[in-house]
């Protein structure tokens, strides 16, 4: 559905092929002969003048024909090619020269996408993009193909199938500037004949389904848990290779080591209330047993204040 609104955008922003156009030249040269051979019968009384002007006027209007700066038209004659014209105004011979075909040649884009479409590990994908393309040669683009925008736009299709079935979906994702390549080039290859040159190509969403998403969420969040364990793990290593560096400074200093004792009293007893449980084989270690009293104690007596009214 998506390409078909695309195709239809496409021809919007295109000039009609072959639908007659109306210029200030036709114009002119309708209403001249007819004025003449208005003025004629008013001269002569007879209505052969006015005539004869109506349908010379139709005929020289048919010759002039002006072409914007960007077009180029296919002329035929009975039938046969005789070459481009334009930019600007030119004739033709009426009733005996035809334009088969206005020719844009500026940069067009078209929308295209594959729906629903495998790719080589069988997940089923949707893949929107943009095709900017140019007509470089306006005679093939009339020549030889019947409709060329709609011929480049079923080939940017079936191109962009073509490389999404043999493309995993992990190299979808993140290769997304290596497959615009490969299909610039592939969709280049297949519309040079018909004189259309492919600028670029941009791939604009690839949407997967639903259930596929909330798998490769978890595996990334999993992913994401596991990176953050082995993190937590190397500052453990790091920690004890810190603390190992440390006891060999207490070894020989018991004074240091008292005072380390000391420091950890404090920072676990500075708040009212708190309760720290110390090993045994540390109070022994460290000889915080007296310390440990005077500690007890004092917490006892801030906690006595605090419940005696004042």
């Amino acid at each position: 559905m998506s390409n078909v609104m695309g195709m239809i955008e496409t021809r919007r922003n295109l000039p009609a092929q072959n639908t007659p156009r109306l210029n200030v030249i036709s114009v002119v040269t309708f209403l001249l002969p007819m004025l003449l051979g208005i003025l004629t019968t008013v001269v002569t009384g007879s209505p052969a003048g006015a005539i004869v002007g109506v349908i010379l006027g139709v005929l020289l209007a048919q010759a002039p024909k002006i072409a914007r700066q960007w077009e180029r038209a296919v002329v035929l004659r009975l039938g046969r090619f005789i070459g481009l014209r334009g930019p600007g105004l030119f004739w033709i011979i009426p009733f005996v020269d035809s334009i088969s075909t206005w020719v844009d040649q500026r940069v067009i884009t078209t929308s295209f996408a594959a729906e629903e479409t495998l790719t080589s590990d069988t997940v089923p994908v949707n893949v929107d993009a943009v095709l900017f393309w140019m007509v470089y040669d306006p005679e093939k683009a009339a020549l030889e193909v019947q409709n060329y925008p709609q011929a480049v736009s079923w080939a940017a299709q079936t191109a962009l199938r073509d490389i999404i079935g043999r493309t995993s979906l992990t190299d979808l994702l993140r290769g997304r500037e290596r497959i615009e390549d490969e299909l610039q080039k592939l969709i280049d290859e297949r519309s040079n004949p018909w004189g259309v040159t492919v600028q670029s190509v941009e791939m604009r969403d690839v949407i997967i389904p639903a259930a596929l998403q909330d798998a490769m969420s978890r595996e990334a969040q999993a992913a994401r848990e596991k990176q953050a364990r082995i993190i937590l793990g190397q500052a453990e290593v790091e920690i004890a290779q810190s603390f190992e560096k440390a006891s060999q400074s207490y070894i020989d200093n018991p004074t240091a080591l008292h005072l380390r004792a000391m420091n950890m009293l404090y920072e676990g007893l500075k708040e009212k209330g708190a309760l720290m449980l110390v090993p045994s084989t540390a109070v022994e270690s460290m000889g915080m047993g007296g310390l440990l009293g005077a500690a007890a104690l004092r917490q006892k007596s801030l906690t006595d204040s605090e419940e005696t009214p004042k």
